[in-house]
């Protein structure tokens, strides 16, 4: 089975159980021009801090690493399973966070945007831990994401299918396990029991599911990545656009 067919049949499979956002991951995106300001001046953080080490979590289910009164925010809908994502993320985080979230100019927030039955799993174990760990574990999560798909076709279909099909409490750390997903977050900090008990958290992962489906309606996302600058929805989701953006809106 290729990629692409094990990613159609891991999407296919987590329609069943979640109604997902329906979301395809693309370099397209629409709407509005970024926003634009005179420079802005550097904020300090707090003491003994860097602004970077400064993580929350938003109404929106999103985790914000910055000020939390940037007069800059850049917000970022994402899939952990979305190639294109793993490439902005390869290209942009550290500057984001070493230039732009130190700066105390910008804030920049990651809101999980789940297409399949993978990236539900992947989510749910960068929930898992610190609001501090978020950050670092999705960007590993990004770097290695090929690794996961590749461990889950290796398994075969027998494995996949058992896997997939099963109960909701069980299906997560099914998943974890086929992937290697579970190793993985346990040479980065989750131990297997906390993060199988993440896994089985079926209420959450419907809330997840819910929460994709009412921001896709709210923010009209139809692609990952896609990117909102003081609340407008970005007319590009490449780094080498985003950045000039948040230039011109003052972090200069």
């Amino acid at each position: 089975m290729t990629t692409t067919a094990f990613r159609r049949l891991a999407f296919a499979a987590a329609l069943a159980p979640l109604a997902l956002g329906l979301a395809a991951c693309n370099k397209d995106a629409t709407d509005a021009a970024a926003p634009s300001g005179a420079p802005i001046a550097k904020i300090a953080p707090p003491a003994g801090k860097a602004w970077s080490d400064v993580v929350t979590v938003t109404p929106e289910g999103g985790y914000m690493m910055g000020n939390p009164q940037a007069p800059i925010k850049l917000v970022e809908y994402g899939s952990l399973t979305c190639p294109h994502c793993a490439e902005f993320a390869e290209k942009s985080s550290a500057e984001i966070r070493d230039n732009f979230v130190a700066s105390g100019r910008v804030s920049f927030e990651f809101r999980n945007f789940i297409r399949d039955a993978i990236d539900l799993t992947a989510t749910q174990l960068t929930h898992c831990g610190s609001p501090e760990s978020f950050f670092a574990l999705t960007d590993q999560v990004f770097a290695n994401q090929k690794s996961f798909f590749d461990a889950a076709e290796k398994a075969g279909k027998p494995a996949q299918d058992a896997a997939f099909q099963q109960e909701p409490a069980k299906r997560g750390p099914a998943i974890g396990q086929l992937t290697g997903l579970t190793d993985f977050f346990a040479a980065r900090g989750i131990a297997k029991d906390q993060a199988n008990m993440c896994l089985a958290d079926a209420a959450k992962a419907e809330a997840m599911a819910a929460n994709v489906t009412k921001q896709s309606d709210q923010y009209q996302i139809t692609g990952t990545p896609t990117f909102l600058l003081n609340g407008k929805k970005l007319d590009t989701n490449l780094w080498e656009d985003v950045k000039p953006m948040l230039e011109k809106a003052g972090a200069r």
